[in-house]
């Protein structure tokens, strides 16, 4: 038996731009990805902090040390540039394996979206 928990979370993070007319997805600076050990493609939770929305995309890689955050084709209806929202992962692992997992939580600065 699997079961789903959190596994990684870049918390709030400033939108940047959204482009209804791009094929959908997230664009999320480089360094965030890999500091949240997530992965180009990858299923990802936004949660917006200034109108509660929630829906789910996947991840495209941006531009290194731009603080990219960019919510694409349809997702672009859900956020508005300045919002600022939270990304979530999970992961499916078995039980045992879940009572020593830790989770990777990044708090870049909230203004720019960078590493501190």
């Amino acid at each position: 038996m699997l079961i789903e928990v959190f596994k990684s979370k870049i918390h709030r993070v400033r939108v940047t731009e959204s482009d209804l007319n791009y094929i959908g997805s997230i664009t999320i600076d480089e360094d965030l990805i890999e500091a949240a050990g997530l992965i180009v493609g990858e299923r990802v939770y936004i949660v917006n902090v200034n109108n509660g929305e929630r829906f789910d995309t996947y991840i495209i890689k941006g531009k290194r040390k731009s603080g990219e955050i960019c919510l694409n084709g349809p997702a672009a209806r859900k956020v508005q540039k300045g919002d600022v929202i939270i990304i979530i992962a999970y992961a499916q692992i078995t039980p045992e394996e879940a009572k020593t997992f830790q989770p990777k939580i990044v708090f870049p600065d909230e203004t720019t979206n960078l590493l501190t």
